[in-house]
């Protein structure tokens, strides 16, 4: 109690700038801890549907009937993403095109085009809120310098008017400082660890989404081939 109460005394008696300072790096610190819990519930969330939808892909269900279940869905409100949403943005495409008679690189094209925005969608979703904790993890250690630093420098004009220099006259101003570096490294070191591991789902993810697209992809391109070698030979 003693301790804590010696800290809250510290942070109270700095210099306005440093309070500041702190007060920064403790709303950083906050806001950071806020998007981790999210981003790791999010990524749970997305890891289980994508197990989810793959194991009903590969169970040999009727790509249309898929399609079809994935509409009630989204009529119910539920949302659809990773994986699912790939694919129904390029089954969606492959049927229009193939309803407009179109020829078969051309069908495939269009879908192959409609699956990379998707892509790229789920990789916005992946990443976000991901560039800030790099920011706060890289920034925060040198904002809490910046006011261990101008504390300091307080301390020493402080000391210049003094009539005795003695260590008791300049600690209290120092280790007032001090604790704006203390609360940098406390704001950096969660938002580094949580962003290197979150970095790594989120490349882990969009490499399975990148594999089933390019999966899917040689599924509709051997279905638009084979119709089109029946076809020819009728």
């Amino acid at each position: 109690m003693n301790e804590q109460m010696s800290i809250m005394s510290l942070v109270s008696n700095a210099s306005l700038l440093v309070q500041m300072v702190m007060l920064a790096l403790l709303l950083a610190s906050m806001v950071s801890w806020s998007m981790i819990v999210r981003r790791s519930l999010f990524f749970r969330r997305a890891k289980r549907e994508q197990m989810r939808f793959e194991g009903e892909f590969w169970s040999g269900m009727d790509l249309a009937q898929l399609f079809r279940d994935g509409n009630e869905d989204a009529q119910a409100g539920k949302t659809r993403d990773g994986c699912e949403a790939i694919f129904r943005a390029g089954f969606k495409e492959f049927t229009r095109l193939r309803q407009q008679k179109m020829d078969a690189d051309a069908v495939m094209e269009g879908t192959q085009r409609a699956m990379r925005v998707a892509l790229n969608r789920e990789e916005e979703r992946l990443d976000q809120n991901l560039p800030f904790l790099a920011s706060v993890g890289s920034t925060s250690p040198y904002v809490g310098l910046f006011g261990t630093v101008w504390g300091i420098m307080s301390s020493f004009r402080g000391l210049a008017n003094a009539h005795q220099a003695t260590l008791q006259t300049v600690a209290p101003g120092i280790s007032e400082a001090l604790v704006a570096t203390a609360m940098g490294l406390f704001a950096a070191i969660p938002a580094v660890l949580a962003y290197n591991r979150l970095s790594a789902r989120s490349d882990s993810l969009y490499s399975q989404y990148e594999t089933f697209s390019d999966e899917f992809s040689s599924i509709l391109h051997r279905q638009v081939h084979a119709r089109t070698t029946t076809s020819a030979s009728q």
